[in-house]
C-alpha cells in the first residue's frame, strides 16, 4: 500500500509509512457533496477536533470537465489561501483512491469578528459551495471505488446516519466593562436556547459576532440546555473578561433595514410592564417624544432610539423640534398591535367592573395567545385607540392655522382677541356663518355671514363646514372656506374650537399648530377655594388626558399676560426650526 503524505504543517518526525486511521479517529458525517463526504475527525497526537472530507478520486476524475490536476488544485488553495469563506487545510491523505483532506474544525478557530473589521477564519460549514454541497444521494457511510468502507475507526459505534451540514462555531469576545450585551433569548418548544433578539448599537450588535436565530450551545464551555432563560441571562449580565458561545448560526437572510421616526401617543415605562421579556431592555417615553425605529422584526417588540432635546430649544418645546439622536443603543418599544391589545383588554375588563375609563395603562391579565381574540369584542372597536404616528422632518416652514385648545373659560377667547387685534398683519379670525337674522347695523361679512336654514344645512351635509352648533333656535359655524381664504392672503387663522374638529384640521391644506392652554395651579393660587376653578382644573385634565397627544404646545395659564407673550414667541420660533409632521401631509 503506497501511502503519500502532504501536509501544511510538516511534521518530519512522522514516518511516511502512517496513514489516515494511525492519525485520525473517525466519527459521524457532517456534510456531504457529489463526490464526497465531510466527516468529524480527532488527532491522536494532539487530541485536537477537526473535519476530514473525503473525496472518491476515481469517481471525481471520470467526470466530465474535472480532473486530477482540479483536486491538487484544490489543497494547494485551501493550504495558501486565508480567507473569511475557506477553512484552512491541516494536511492531506491520499489512500486507495481517496483523498483526505484535514480541516481545521471549528472548535480550534475563534471567529474574531469585529464591527468593520475584516478577516475571519472559521469552521468546515464556511467551506465554499464548491468544497461542499449537499446531496442525498451519497451513502451513510462513504464507499470508495475499491470497496473500502471509511466507518469509526474506534468501533464505538457512533452513528453515521444521513444528517444536515450541522453549522458549529465558537465565537470569542472580551467584556470588562459593565455595558450590556444587547441580546435577549429564548427556549424554542424542543429546548433549543436561539438569539431572539440583538438591541441595534449595543455591544454584540457593534461587535456582528452573533445574528438573530443563531442556536447557542454553550456559554463559556456550559452547556445550555435544562437551564431556564432567566438564568442564562443573569449568566450573560454577570459575565466579564473572555465571553466564549458555542453556537450553530441560523443564516438566515438579514431582513431589509427599518428607518422610520414614530411619534409616541401614549406614555411608557419599561418598569412598569410585566410583559416586555427584558425592563432594562426597554426605553421609557412621554407623549410628543419622536422616536427612530430600528427594527419590526418581532411582532410585539419593536427596536427604537429616543430622540434628544437640542441645547438651544426650550425644554417646554414639544418634540416637533428635535434633531440630534441618541448614539446609545436601541431599546425595546411596544408595537402598536402590542399596545392596542393591551388597552383594549384593559377597557374591556373595567367595562366588566362597571368603570367606563379604556384610557389607563394596565397590566397583563389574559395570556399573550388571547390578545388576537379581542379584536372580535365591540369594545375593542369602538376605542380610539392611539400608539405612534408615524413623521417625517421637514425643513423650517410656517404653520397655517394656530389652535387654542382648552377647557371653557380658561381664556382662549381673551388669548385670540389680543393675538389679532395686536398682530392683524399676522393673524385673522374666520368669520362664522349663521342663519339667524342681521341685527340693525350689522353688515354681512364683517362679524358674520348670513345664510339661509337650506343653505346652510346643504353645505354641512357636503362636509364644508369645520363645527357647527345652534343657539337661539339660530345656527352658527365655522365654514372651511374662510379658513383657506385666510391662509391665501398669507395670514394665520386663529381657531378656538372642540378638539374634535382636530380631525378635521390636522392635514397638510391647514396645517395647525396645536397650543393646549391649561387650567392655572390650584396650588399656585394662595386663598382660593372656588369650585368653578376646581371644574375648570377637572375638565383641563380631562381633555389633556384624552387628546395630549396632539398638542405641539402647552402652557399652564398662570398669568394671561405671560401667556400670550410666551405663545407669540412659540410661534415665532416654529417657523424658524425643523420641525416633525405627520407623514401623510407629505405624502
Amino acid at each position: 500500500m503506497h501511502i503519500e503524505t502532504a501536509s501544511t504543517v510538516p511534521n518530519n518526525d512522522e514516518p511516511s509509512s502512517l496513514c489516515f486511521s494511525d492519525l485520525y479517529n473517525l466519527y459521524e458525517i457532517i456534510g456531504k457533496g457529489p463526490f464526497s463526504v465531510v466527516r468529524r475527525c480527532t488527532n491522536k497526537t494532539n487530541d485536537k477536533q477537526y473535519a476530514v472530507k473525503i473525496i472518491d478520486v476515481e469517481q471525481f476524475t471520470s467526470t466530465p470537465g474535472f480532473s486530477a490536476d482540479d483536486l491538487r488544485r484544490e489543497a494547494t488553495i485551501c493550504s495558501s489561501l486565508k480567507h473569511p469563506h475557506i477553512v484552512e487545510l491541516y494536511e492531506t491523505f491520499e489512500l486507495e483512491g481517496c483523498l483526505f483532506m484535514a480541516l481545521l474544525q471549528a472548535h480550534d478557530v475563534v471567529a474574531q469578528e469585529v464591527y468593520g473589521d475584516g478577516v475571519v477564519r472559521i469552521g468546515p460549514s464556511y467551506i465554499s459551495h464548491n468544497t461542499l454541497t449537499s446531496d442525498n444521494n451519497i451513502d451513510n457511510d462513504y464507499t470508495g471505488h475499491n470497496g473500502n468502507e471509511l466507518n469509526d475507526s474506534r468501533g464505538d459505534g457512533l452513528s453515521d446516519t444521513v444528517c444536515d451540514v450541522t453549522r458549529v462555531r465558537l465565537v470569542q469576545f472580551q467584556r470588562n466593562t459593565d455595558e450590556p450585551l444587547g441580546i435577549t433569548l429564548r427556549m424554542t418548544e424542543n429546548k433549543r436556547c436561539v438569539v431572539s433578539r440583538i438591541l441595534n448599537g449595543g455591544m454584540i450588535h457593534r461587535q456582528g459576532t452573533l445574528h438573530v436565530g443563531d442556536e447557542i450551545k454553550e456559554i463559556n464551555g456550559k452547556p445550555v440546555s435544562n437551564h431556564p432563560i432567566q438564568y442564562l441571562q443573569q449568566m450573560l449580565k454577570d459575565a466579564r473578561g473572555s465571553i466564549t458561545f458555542k453556537i450553530i448560526p441560523s443564516y438566515r437572510s438579514q431582513p431589509p433595514p427599518c428607518d422610520i421616526y414614530v411619534k409616541a401617543l401614549f406614555n411608557y415605562d419599561p418598569k412598569d410592564d410585566d410583559l416586555i421579556p427584558c425592563a432594562q431592555a426597554g426605553i421609557k417615553f412621554s407623549i410628543g417624544d419622536i422616536l427612530q425605529i430600528i427594527s419590526k422584526d418581532d411582532h410585539n417588540w419593536w427596536q427604537g432610539k429616543k430622540a434628544i432635546l437640542p441645547k438651544n430649544i426650550d425644554e417646554r418645546m414639544i418634540s416637533n423640534y428635535y434633531g440630534n439622536y441618541d448614539n446609545s443603543p436601541a431599546g425595546l418599544i411596544p408595537s402598536p398591535e402590542l399596545q392596542e391589545w393591551r388597552i383594549a383588554t384593559n377597557a374591556i375588563e373595567q367595562a366588566r367592573d362597571g368603570n367606563a375609563n379604556c384610557g389607563v395603562f394596565g397590566r397583563k391579565r389574559k395570556v399573550m395567545k388571547d390578545k388576537y381574540l379581542a379584536k372580535h369584542n365591540a369594545v375593542f372597536d369602538q376605542l380610539d385607540l392611539v400608539t405612534y404616528e408615524e413623521v417625517i422632518r421637514l425643513p423650517e416652514f410656517r404653520r397655517k392655522t394656530l389652535v387654542l385648545l382648552g377647557a371653557h373659560g380658561v381664556g382662549r377667547r381673551h388669548i385670540k382677541n389680543t393675538l389679532i387685534t395686536s398682530q392683524p398683519k399676522q393673524f385673522a379670525y374666520p368669520i362664522p356663518h349663521t342663519t339667524r337674522l342681521p341685527k340693525k347695523d350689522e353688515e354681512n361679512g364683517k362679524n358674520y355671514y348670513f345664510v339661509t336654514h337650506e343653505e346652510m344645512m346643504r353645505d354641512i351635509a357636503n362636509n364644508e363646514y369645520l363645527e357647527y352648533g345652534t343657539h337661539d333656535d339660530a345656527m352658527y359655524g365655522t365654514k372651511l372656506e374662510t379658513i383657506r381664504n385666510i391662509n391665501r392672503q398669507g395670514l394665520m387663522a386663529v381657531l378656538d374650537v372642540e378638539p374634535q374638529a382636530l380631525k378635521v384640521l390636522r392635514t397638510a391644506e391647514f396645517a395647525p399648530y396645536v397650543v393646549f392652554i391649561a387650567a392655572p395651579d390650584l396650588s399656585q393660587i394662595k386663598g382660593v377655594n372656588d369650585e368653578s376653578l376646581e371644574r375648570l382644573v377637572k375638565e383641563s385634565e380631562l381633555l389633556q388626558q384624552a387628546y395630549g397627544h396632539y398638542f405641539d404646545l402647552v402652557i399652564v395659564n398662570n398669568d394671561i399676560e405671560e401667556t400670550i407673550r410666551e405663545l407669540q414667541h412659540s410661534i415665532e420660533r416654529v417657523s424658524l426650526q425643523p420641525q416633525w409632521v405627520p407623514v401623510s401631509w407629505v405624502y
